[in-house]
This record gives C-alpha cells, sequence and structure tokens, in this order.
C-alpha cells in the first residue's frame, strides 16, 4: 500500500496544513527546513506525469497559496517548489506530491546545484524532442 494512501485514509497520523476534498498538506516528518510542507492529490497518483490535468491544476493553485501562507506566517525569505519523478530523480514515496521548502537563509542545509553540460548540440537534442 502507498505511504500517502495511507495518510489521506487517516491510518497515519500528520501534521495537516490544508484539507479539501482533492487535496491534502501536510508538514514532511523529515523537515529539510522549518515548515517544509508536502502537497498530495488524495486521488493516487505514482507522480507528475500521470495526474489528470483538472487535479494538477486544483493542486497547483492550493500550493501556490500556501506557499504564499507559509513565506508570510514562517518569514521565509524565499521557497524551493520541487517535484521528483522516478528513483533515479529523487522520488522516494510513489504518490504525487510537491514539496513547499521555505528558505530562510544560505546557510539553511538546502543545496540544489546544477552544472552545466559541456559541448550540448542543441539542434541534435531539439530534433529528438520534437520526433
Amino acid at each position: 500500500m502507498c505511504l500517502f494512501c495511507d495518510i489521506v485514509d487517516g491510518k497515519i497520523p500528520n501534521y495537516t496544513v490544508y484539507e479539501d476534498d482533492h487535496v491534502l498538506a501536510f508538514l514532511d516528518i523529515s523537515q529539510a527546513t522549518i515548515g517544509h510542507t508536502l502537497v498530495i492529490p488524495k486521488k493516487h497518483y505514482d507522480n507528475f506525469l500521470e495526474v489528470d490535468p483538472q487535479d494538477l491544476q486544483h493542486l497547483i493553485t492550493v500550493s501556490q497559496k500556501l506557499a504564499n501562507k507559509l513565506m508570510t506566517s514562517l518569514n521565509a525569505r524565499g521557497m524551493n517548489v520541487l517535484s521528483n519523478i522516478n528513483e533515479i530523480a529523487g522520488q522516494s514515496v510513489h504518490h504525487f506530491h510537491l514539496h513547499l521548502i521555505p528558505r530562510y537563509n544560505d546557510n539553511d542545509g538546502i543545496e540544489i546545484k546544477m552544472a552545466t553540460t559541456e559541448d550540448v548540440n542543441f539542434d541534435e537534442v531539439l530534433n529528438k524532442i520534437n520526433k
């Protein structure tokens, strides 16, 4: 069974930040920073690529409101909003979720680093994408 489905079903307690008929948002048990919140659809989808567009639209709207609320109420200076798809990208729970991670300072323990890929043939990449 899915961990997040068990949370939605009330089998596992959580610290609910927001709930409606379609979305549940709760504090991540592993707080990357204070206020780190997960926003999930109540209906199970394995990842972002599978979410029904209407459910995704509602979840994004709720996430934006919550991100603003977290920043204001917790005096955050920034926010990371992210989702991982499959293990290679860091997904550990296969139920679509967005991480809302408030950012407070440069030393808050979060580091997202993107290296530049050298020697990219942009025409070749574009051709693969547009096949």
